[in-house]
């Protein structure tokens, strides 16, 4: 097992996830119950297979595909987003109120 790797892969998923959602789910959920313990067990299962689903389906498209092709699509993708949020993002949303 390459140790590097796994710490690597550890250490930047637990700091991307502090503060998420889905910490903020877990939190809301084991205020109101009487069981912590199930709330965590739920939750680390769910982070656990979705982990698991992610890992496997990015395994197979790598498989599949060269990876400078995947470098590129995620490139391109990445680029397609920023010029969405940067040109198309002007018109205010329906929560924020108009002054004149």
């Amino acid at each position: 097992m390459d140790w590097h790797l796994l710490g690597l892969s550890f250490v930047t998923v637990f700091l991307s996830e502090l503060g998420d959602k889905s910490q903020l789910a877990a939190i809301a959920l084991s205020g109101r119950s009487n069981s912590p313990r199930a709330v965590f067990f739920g939750t680390a299962g769910a982070l656990l297979l979705t982990s698991l689903l992610g890992s496997l389906a990015g395994g197979a498209v790598a498989e599949l595909l060269p990876t400078r092709l995947l470098k590129a699509i995620a490139a391109i993708g990445f680029a397609i987003l920023a010029a969405r949020l940067l040109l198309f993002n002007n018109e205010p949303s329906a929560d924020s109120k108009e002054t004149p």
